[in-house]
């Protein structure tokens, strides 16, 4: 059968975007750390003016703005030779504050890159690679994405979609936020229920220093307390509310943890679970977003499962199903998705 050069040449068009786009990436996590957008979105600027305003050199400034209008990351205006940011564009890549940060995914994406070496050699022997033993972004970029999706989500959608849990929130209640980081979730519920106490609990001691960092920062150093736990030995009983956000697919034992969860949640307590959006089939997720998960699991989240004690490797994909069968294995006879986000899925579980 002659090969059809037509169908080639249009794999090696997507091949080319797609090697653009990862030769992109560096460049979008290098306007994040010199803010370079931000200043951008201050107004039109020719490469001369942007370097002005951002105390950077200009001759990389002409190259960066360029590659940014490229790919459709910035404006340009032929006539003036000034490029801008459209009000979208402003609104995704420069505020990390706001309700969605861009940059965010781009650092912990080339962070998780860096790892390539010892993940192409986990594929050879089977052993895993931990979440503690990756490169510094993967766990900056991980919060700086996912906390602006908590910031536009969890307090305004997410605990609201529980039965009853914003109203106990609000008279007080005890909370633990298990697999916290940097503690994004953990900081950020205290300004929302100033009458509930949250305690955060990472197996990562760096992660915690961070987290009891951002809680001093934040002014809710009073109303939070961090430790360094696993989701199968964190301490404490009696919680209204426990959370597990983005986490529990990573984890080699995640049934235990699962049973942890349920020894320590009050009779009448929730666990709110916020998982990434997925199906229960391959075919299900055959998406961008499926690629995104599929392949960041790749990197991440497979090896850190495979390098805990436990047998599980979920991974970022694992789908609705095989979290109930978790849930339901660990005793617990109430699971419903309570409802989602663009990139994920969020369920109410009880006992």
């Amino acid at each position: 059968m002659a090969l059809d050069m037509d169908e080639v040449m249009a794999f090696v068009g997507k091949a080319v975007g797609d090697v653009g786009a990862t030769m992109a990436a560096g460049n979008v996590v290098i306007g994040h750390r010199l803010g370079l957008y931000r200043a951008l979105a201050e107004g039109p600027a020719t490469p001369d003016e942007l370097a002005d305003r951002t105390d950077t050199n200009p001759r990389y400034i002409t190259e960066w703005l360029a590659g940014q209008a490229a790919g459709g990351y910035a404006e340009y205006d032929p006539q003036s030779g000034r490029f801008h940011l459209t009000e979208a564009q402003a609104f995704a890549l420069t505020d990390p504050d706001g309700p969605l940060y861009v940059p965010g995914a781009f650092v912990l994406a080339t962070g998780a890159v860096r790892a390539e070496p010892r993940i192409t050699e986990a594929f050879r022997t089977g052993s895993g690679v931990g979440w503690h033993e990756q490169h510094e972004d993967v766990f900056l970029g991980c919060e700086a994405f996912f906390r602006a999706g908590y910031i536009a989500h969890l307090v305004a959608e997410w605990i609201p979609a529980l039965d009853g849990v914003a109203a106990k929130l609000t008279s007080g209640a005890r909370v633990a936020d298990v697999g916290c980081g940097h503690g994004a979730t953990t900081v950020l519920m205290p300004d929302a229920f100033p009458s509930s106490s949250f305690a955060g609990s990472d197996y990562h001691e760096a992660s915690i220093e961070v987290a009891r960092k951002r809680a001093a920062d934040a002014g809710v150093a009073n109303r939070t307390s961090f430790e360094v736990a696993s989701a199968q030995n964190f301490s404490g009983t009696g919680y209204d509310l426990v959370t597990t956000f983005d986490c529990l697919h990573d984890m080699g034992d995640p049934l235990g943890a699962a049973r942890h969860i349920r020894e320590t949640l009050a009779p009448d307590g929730t666990w709110l679970m916020v998982e990434p959006l997925a199906g229960d089939t391959v075919t299900e997720n055959l998406n961008p977003v499926g690629r995104l998960y599929y392949s960041a699991s790749t990197l991440l989240c497979v090896p850190n499962g495979r390098s805990q004690e436990g047998g599980y490797s979920l991974g970022a994909q694992a789908g609705p199903a095989a979290l109930r069968q978790v849930v339901t294995d660990a005793g617990f006879t109430r699971f419903r998705r309570a409802t989602g986000a663009p990139l994920n899925d969020v369920y109410e579980i009880r006992p």
